[in-house]
């Protein structure tokens, strides 16, 4: 029901923009390759195990400028000055400077592809051909041969149709979210559709802010309803479907950030009401399923996910964001979805190194048995019930969550403190990520730091009453 009734909806709104002359079309430019006495092989390199060029991703360095003021909390614009890179052996720059090493475990880099040499070869061979590429929006002049093989290639991972890239996951979200709005607009009969004309949105009170400002915008514009319901609550998102009047449902929710989306029983709901199931897998993709298609390829229902949105500044080591949903549906997005059409591209030699780490991630499937057993490992060692690679200490108070955050500084680790507005002023946390490129000996250091800051039987008990979400 879900599928055939948004199917129809989307034709008709697409036959109101071709009546109006204002469908956009994407033309790909085919890029052409300067004249060269070199035989360069196209062919990618993969690996079956853990590099020393994968510790990259996770192994940096901060100034002693930098580390002072972090320790003190000291308000910083990044302006520190850091004279040379910080190579030297020693710990001191070319020039002197000192630099801390750290170990990384903020960031999103999952499975440690953003030093991956395929991938840096992919950028680079494709920046000596093309430099940036053709600088404008995807609408005009931006959209490449690059950018359709990136596509083409997402669009197979989530076993969708087709696939709309984006320059960000922030935008894919605002994009998706403005164009469902559109269709309330479009098919409304007097112009300025009637509250049961519009689309009713019901989206998890702890979604990503993306997704939030793009309802904020949708409901300015009179095209939809935003119905919050509470987090993987899904007896309450049933009562409020049960309840609601409005044909045009969507549900919208992120599948997984520190806990999983309870997405089996969505699809049963969808089932039940006829609604749009849209997810944002930004975190999923390509960590979670036996070939990386993320949550719903984890729990066997991607046929009954509708529109699943993706980033490719995490588990791929990259930048940009993109939609995979059908031809119809990308159509009216790329038509009607504002971040999208008014944003540049996204440059030719981060679309090559993104293909790149897809087919990396998708053929090395060591990385994702490495970072979920680290997630084990993380377990076994602490105790607490994690379930997910994204972990959420919450340690109580803004002073409690700094101090923490210090002392793991001084034992070596990048950790930051999530604290207001971020989230309440009762619930500040460490926000932990693991990477596929951490070992084992990594995390007992790090559990050993941890141990030192808070209590995990605490951390424990506050997992189950809080949600991890930022």
């Amino acid at each position: 029901m879900a599928a055939w009734c948004w199917d129809y909806w989307v034709a008709e709104a697409l036959l109101k923009l071709e009546s109006l002359k204002v469908m956009r079309s994407l033309r790909p430019i085919h890029l052409i390759r300067p004249e060269s006495n070199q035989t360069e092989s196209d062919e990618l390199e993969f690996y079956d195990g853990l590099r020393q060029w994968d510790r990259a991703s996770v192994e940096v360095q901060i100034s002693e400028t930098t580390f002072q003021k972090w320790l003190q909390d000291i308000p910083s614009s990044g302006d520190d000055t850091v004279i040379g890179n910080g190579e030297d052996d020693d710990g001191a720059g070319p020039c002197g400077g000192k630099f801390k090493k750290l170990l990384i475990f903020s960031g999103n880099d999952y499975l440690g592809l953003s030093s991956h040499p395929t991938v840096i070869k992919a950028a680079v061979k494709a920046a000596q051909l093309h430099g940036m590429g053709p600088r404008g929006s995807a609408l005009i002049c931006g959209y490449t041969n690059y950018h359709r093989l990136l596509e083409s290639a997402l669009a197979d991972l989530k076993k969708k149709e087709d696939c709309l890239l984006c320059p960000t996951g922030f935008a894919a979200n605002m994009a998706l979210i403005t164009a469902v709005g559109s269709v309330g607009l479009l098919l409304a009969e007097g112009g300025k559709p009637k509250r049961d004309e519009r689309v009713a949105i019901f989206s998890d009170a702890l979604n990503h802010a993306s997704i939030i400002d793009g309802i904020r915008l949708a409901e300015k514009q009179g095209s939809l309803v935003n119905i919050v319901y509470r987090h993987c609550d899904m007896v309450h998102l049933n009562s409020l479907l049960s309840s609601c009047t409005m044909k045009k449902k969507v549900v919208v929710t992120d599948s997984m950030d520190g806990d999983f989306a309870p997405i089996v029983e969505l699809v049963k709901l969808r089932r039940k009401h006829g609604f749009l199931l849209a997810i944002d897998d930004a975190h999923a993709t390509l960590v979670c399923g036996k070939t990386g298609g993320g949550a719903a390829e984890k729990f066997k229902c991607e046929n009954d996910v509708d529109i699943c949105i993706g980033t490719l500044s995490k588990a791929s080591g990259c930048h940009g964001g993109f939609i995979a949903c059908s031809k119809k549906w990308k159509q009216l997005i790329q038509s009607r979805g504002r971040s999208f059409i008014f944003s540049t591209s996204t440059p030719v030699p981060i679309a090559a190194a993104a293909h790149a780490a897809v087919n990396v991630a998708k053929q090395e499937t060591w990385r994702r048995k490495a970072i979920w057993n680290r997630v084990l490992e993380f377990r076994a060692m602490t105790r607490i019930p994690i379930t997910s690679p994204i972990i959420s200490l919450i340690v109580g108070s803004e002073v409690k969550a700094l101090e923490a955050s210090r002392h793991l500084l001084k034992s070596g680790f990048h950790v930051t403190a999530i604290r207001p507005p971020t989230v309440p002023s009762n619930s500040c946390r460490l926000r932990i990520a693991l990477s596929a490129v951490h070992t084992r000996d990594d995390l007992r250091k790090l559990v050993t730091a941890l141990s030192e800051c808070i209590n995990f039987e605490e951390i424990g008990f506050n997992c189950k009453n809080y949600s991890s979400k930022l």
